[in-house]
């Protein structure tokens, strides 16, 4: 799917704020999102959403490839394809044109994810492929080079050719050059530094408060335990206080004290940029189900002889190995009174309920679907994975209950994975929920109805057959494991 209308609208208002005086140069844009047509569309005219790359090196120079058809120097760029956003179109035309790939860039603290310019430029009429003439409306993004030389450039010979490398000054579009010139006095430099913040929060006694993420798309280390924080934005004065802002917007009331800048870190984004990451560090003691969780799953406590039994984002671990190496508790961690799945909550709080769900698949690829009784949640001939609430018990061992005491199965633990994670909000007086989606390699039963008030039918499904109504969150998960993505200790990979 091409960027949304509301993603391109939102993008180009947000750009006119700080460029008001471009209102009549961009009407013409305006109208386009106006209309019904997609805008990033080749046939949408009489104009349409076009994306550039201006890559910085450490010298201060942008590079521009020839384009053999105009004949011009451009920074790369071109159409919108399946491209999630804007500014990911634009990474994806710079590494087709020129073989930069995204982990080869960073975003600028001076624009961020937000277009450096917004160009419109004529296209003349191509009797040979019946275009007729244009306009592009062109959403150019700035990137600076993480390696102190840019790397060797793949350019794609049947469209481009002739890469160089110009100073600001030497820029050929008028409208980008002036832009550049005006940042290069605000210290748009070509040197890469943190745009993103988060904090290392401690007890003093050894314990480490962890983030289990939600696992959505575009969402930073799905599903894995991260730490708490977010990407800067225009209005932050400075990290520190990106970091506040993001404290209270995904955990209101969770103020750590003494925070103090403690590492720079490197993470990739979603569209697989590279993106360093100022850690603060900072103390609290307080109790994380009083935390009134805006984002995410949920809050928890961790010791360090537990972190090899989370599935981590990428470089955690050893983060918070350093961190207690260099910072010794003076005394053991306070008693736990919060487990990673309980099913009581403290007076004036409300926990997740942790729900366990069956993937199973036969040995000619067919999917095990129960159809739900009438009276049950999501009734109305609609089918679901073999499911429960866990009680006081471990997950894997209430996966393996409910296997039994629904449909006869018998499993093994070890024969068990975790292969999807879902978080569930139904509405804002309902008490939100965990699903852990598990799979089985073997078993041993045949499915047979013994909970009819539940379940009042099992069914062998082929995935390429699948029945119409499926439980929402049982279908993408079976979407998601049938891609090739599956839960392993360490996070999501493909198979």
């Amino acid at each position: 799917m091409p960027p949304t209308h509301s993603h391109i609208r939102a993008t180009s208002e947000a750009y006119l704020g700080r460029h008001p005086e471009e209102g009549e140069t961009l009407a013409g844009l305006l109208s386009v999102l106006d209309g019904v047509d997609e805008p990033t569309s080749r046939v949408t005219l009489p104009g349409h959403v076009t994306c550039s790359a201006v890559v910085i090196d450490r010298d201060r120079r942008v590079l521009h490839i020839g384009h053999n058809v105009t004949k011009l120097l451009l920074a790369p760029g071109g159409h919108v394809e399946d491209d999630r956003t804007l500014l990911g179109a634009a990474l994806r035309e710079v590494c087709e044109e020129a073989g930069i790939r995204p982990g080869d860039l960073c975003l600028t603290p001076q624009f961020l994810g937000a277009p450096i310019d917004i160009d419109v430029h004529d296209i003349d009429a191509n009797p040979a492929k019946g275009e007729p003439a244009h306009q592009h409306f062109d959403f150019r993004f700035a990137f600076y080079l993480t390696a102190e030389q840019p790397p060797p450039l793949a350019l794609q010979d049947e469209e481009v050719s002739g890469a160089q490398w110009l100073p600001f000054a030497d820029v050929r579009s008028p409208t980008l050059r002036a832009k550049l010139l005006a940042a290069e006095a605000k210290g748009l430099d070509g040197r890469p530094e943190p745009v993103n913040a988060s904090v290392l929060v401690h007890d003093g006694h050894g314990r480490y408060l962890l983030h289990l993420r939600d696992q959505r798309e575009g969402i930073w280390a799905a599903g894995v335990f991260a730490l708490l924080g977010g990407g800067r934005t225009m209005d932050d004065p400075c990290l520190e206080a990106t970091l506040r802002r993001e404290l209270a917007e995904e955990a209101p009331g969770l103020e750590p004290a003494g925070l103090e800048p403690y590492a720079v870190e490197e993470a990739t984004s979603v569209e697989g940029l590279a993106v360093p990451i100022k850690v603060y560090s900072g103390r609290w003691q307080g109790d994380p189900d009083t935390v009134d969780l805006q984002e995410g799953v949920l809050l928890r406590w961790f010791t360090i002889d537990m972190l090899d039994r989370l599935c981590l984002s990428p470089g955690l671990g050893d983060l918070i190995r350093r961190h207690a190496a260099e910072h010794p508790p003076a005394d053991s961690p306070p008693p736990d009174n919060s487990p990673l799945l309980r099913d009581e909550a403290p007076e004036g709080t409300e926990l997740h309920i942790v729900g366990v769900h069956l993937y199973l698949q036969d040995e000619h690829g067919r999917i095990l679907l129960g159809l739900r009784h009438p009276d049950s949640a999501y009734a109305g001939d609609t089918w679901h994975f073999l499911a429960g609430h866990c009680e006081r018990e471990e997950a894997i061992s209430c996966m393996i209950r409910e296997a039994k005491e629904e449909a006869g199965l018998i499993i093994g633990p070890g024969d068990v994975e975790l292969a999807h994670l879902v978080h569930l909000v139904d509405s804002p007086v309902a008490r939100p929920r965990i699903g852990l989606v598990f799979r089985a390699r073997t078993w041993s039963g045949t499915p047979v109805v013994l909970e009819p008030d539940r379940c009042v039918e099992w069914r062998w499904w082929n995935p390429k057959d699948l029945p119409s109504k499926v439980v929402p969150y049982t279908r993408q998960a079976i979407d998601g494991i049938l891609a090739g993505h599956l839960y392993s200790q360490r996070g999501w990979c493909e198979q």
